[in-house]
């Protein structure tokens, strides 16, 4: 067995139908008085019941999260927090709003406690993002990391189907990465490879039945496994890609992980042999198939888009994406530098056509 070393993440976890009843008493365990509510637009009706559970609790509510979290955003909420007098931040919602809360965090050191409705699984890393100038800046400080995360299943079940897939596959591309990553270890291997069989799962029966709320516990449950694996261990060539996509050319963020994951994943599949069995294995196919394909037909087959031309990508953006991906790589099992340029304009192709790996 190789060597490792593995350090728990200080968070505290909630899970379970109905669980947000217990809000209140988390605030308290926080040692917090005003909490300010963050959300999208989209979402107010549930930073409403979080802020009405509260009572005087509630110092308000910041309804502007938006994707990639632009640093004007972020700004905007940090000097809400500072005037209203809040002490906590609470993120209802998927990554935009638990990455707008990270970054009030990073500056003002306020407590966060998120309550995911989607599968991002943001909340169980210490990994912020920030958009500023067209540039997409990611980093790690445990100031960021949520000290409470309440996972509740009924919260999901309104999330729309299509948004439900591609959320989930976001999911399984932090344990599929996760799985090869350089600081890799046994404990996040199991969660990784649990964390992919439970959404591999969740995702076909939520399409069949959308309020199925074991099926939403499946999905949920994956996606705290796979964000767990993401907050332990350095991700690779498909994350440098996604961060990309999605900051320099302002790509949906999950719809991206969904079409570039199988291309990555095909792209790194001859130096991984291992994590490609373990992929392959969570993923339950009753046919022989690759861990890429597995990945193509899970996305394909519940309705997610696997074409980047279909979520907003143009081709004459494809070499600019290239270059600034080569430039300044992440660490990869395979080399992605300037040297391999080449080989990343292909992947990126592949993406942008929607080619089903082999």
């Amino acid at each position: 067995m190789k060597e490792f070393a593995y350090i728990g993440q200080p968070s505290r976890v909630v899970f379970g139908a109905g669980t947000l009843v217990h809000l209140e008493r988390e605030i308290e365990l926080l040692g917090a008085h005003r909490a300010l509510v963050l959300c999208t637009p989209e979402q107010q009706d549930q930073a409403q019941l979080v802020a009405g559970r509260l009572g005087g609790r509630a110092a308000g509510i910041f309804a502007r999260a938006v994707m990639h979290v632009p640093i004007e955003t972020a700004r905007e909420a940090r000097d809400e927090a500072r005037r209203l007098g809040a002490d906590c931040a609470i993120a209802i919602g998927g990554g935009s709003t638990t990455g707008l809360g990270k970054a009030i965090a990073l500056e003002s050191g306020l407590p966060i406690l998120a309550i995911p409705t989607t599968y991002a699984g943001s909340e169980m890393t210490p990994i912020y993002g920030i958009t500023e100038g067209g540039l997409k800046k990611t980093g790690k400080d445990a100031r960021v990391l949520p000290r409470t995360v309440i996972y509740d299943p009924e919260l999901t079940l309104t999330l729309p189907v299509a948004m439900s897939v591609t959320s989930g596959m976001n999911a399984i591309a932090h344990a599929a990465e996760g799985l090869y990553a350089r600081d890799g270890n046994p404990v996040m291997d199991l969660m990784a490879e649990e964390g992919i069989r439970a959404l591999a799962r969740g995702l076909p029966a939520i399409r069949r039945r959308s309020d199925d709320i074991d099926a939403r516990a499946d999905a949920l449950y994956g996606a705290w496994l796979c964000g767990t694996v993401l907050g332990n261990v350095g991700m690779a060539l498909h994350h440098k890609l996604c961060h990309t996509l999605g900051g320099s050319f302002n790509l949906p963020h999950a719809e991206v992980h969904t079409v570039v994951l199988p291309q990555a994943i095909a792209f790194n599949a001859p130096a991984v042999p291992e994590a490609m069995s373990r992929i392959e294995r969570a993923l339950g196919s009753a046919e022989p198939r690759s861990a890429a394909a597995g990945l193509f037909d899970l996305a394909r087959d519940n309705g997610a888009p696997v074409a980047l031309r279909d979520v907003g990508m143009k081709e004459a953006d494809l070499d600019r994406a290239a270059d600034l991906a080569v430039n300044n790589p992440y660490w990869n099992p395979r080399a992605t530098g300037p040297a391999q340029r080449g080989e990343i304009r292909r992947l990126l192709q592949n993406a942008f056509e929607g080619i089903r790996p082999e």
